[in-house]
């Protein structure tokens, strides 16, 4: 319950646009600023610099342009021209071409038509270069339309895509992976980190584990180059263990870590021979998905206060 209660408060804390604007003004202004913590910088530079450390260290990585839920067509298509021009500017850098977005930032909210059509401009011009191009899960409220929209992207012919699908959700396990398994697509698993009823999704986190743990057995076996995005070490100890008992080789899968969390075990699996991919989240919209991480493990607010607390002394 305490974990439910503390992911329902950041989740409250990070709809605040006055702590955003406060955040705002201290979250990225130095290199060891609290904020820095799990966002590369506002910039693309600054995200295709935090890739290139990555790749340096063998770490596969991903760039989330942040920002969600915008209100009007014009934010949706201003969106739209940035994620284009991070496109442009990974190709450039020759930096590795992956990257995630989410469909409220290029419009779902305001026009379901237009959304597809921004998605499509961006496939239009990513996929041609080289780029797979994953498309996150937001709240529940967004489920099936997220899924719709990716399938009718997938029939008409785009296959450098990828979904995320979260376990916490009961609808996952029921229908939704064999789903988008069926079609043949990467699904990216993640536990969730949106504060959902209990009428639709598991409060418990043992719960949680056990539905990730169920799926992700499905995934490593019967799945096309499924995404484990754990940071729970027994997690990825069962699913190496899965692996080795049903002769999938390593190169079949990969676990995803967000950035600035749990090094050490990148680096064991990097020994180990795994793949393992870093999700790296920039931009200046930042403060709700760092709102987010909070929630999801409380103990990371200890790093923020020592941070502010640093910053203003």
């Amino acid at each position: 319950m305490l974990d439910a209660a503390s992911k329902a408060f950041f989740h409250l804390v990070a709809k605040s646009r006055t702590l955003k604007k406060m955040a705002s003004r201290y979250g990225m202004r130095r290199p060891a600023s609290f904020g820095r913590r799990f966002i590369a910088g506002e910039t693309v530079d600054e995200a295709i610099a935090a890739a290139r450390t990555c790749l340096e260290r063998g770490v596969l990585i991903t760039l989330d342009l942040l920002g969600e839920s915008v209100t009007n067509l014009d934010e949706a298509a201003a969106a739209t021209r940035e994620y284009l021009d991070v496109v442009e500017a990974m190709t450039a850098a020759d930096v590795e071409r992956n990257i995630s977005l989410k469909l409220t930032q290029l419009g779902l909210d305001v026009d379901k038509v237009t959304a597809i059509d921004n998605i499509r401009k961006i496939l239009e011009r990513a996929e041609p270069a080289g780029f797979f191009v994953r498309i996150d899960m937001e709240g529940s409220a967004y489920t099936d339309v997220t899924l719709e929209i990716f399938e009718t992207l997938w029939r008409h012919g785009y296959r450098q895509i990828g979904v995320v699908l979260q376990a916490a959700l009961y609808r996952t396990e029921e229908h939704d992976l064999a789903r988008v398994n069926a079609l043949g697509a990467r699904i990216r698993l993640v536990k969730g980190a949106y504060k959902e009823p209990k009428s639709i999704a598991h409060q418990r986190k043992g719960d949680v584990d056990a539905a990730y743990a169920r799926m992700m057995r499905t995934l490593i076996t019967d799945g096309n180059y499924p995404a484990l995005a754990t940071h729970d070490p027994r997690m990825i100890e069962l699913a190496r263990e899965w692996a080795r008992e049903h002769g999938v080789a390593p190169d079949r899968f990969e676990f995803q870590m967000l950035f600035g969390i749990r090094r050490d075990l990148q680096a064991m699996l990097g020994k180990a021979g795994y793949r393992v991919r870093v999700y790296i989240p920039f931009g200046r919209e930042w403060f709700p998905y760092f709102m987010r991480r909070l929630g999801e493990r409380p103990a990371n607010a200890f790093f923020v206060v020592r941070s502010v607390l640093g910053e203003s002394g």
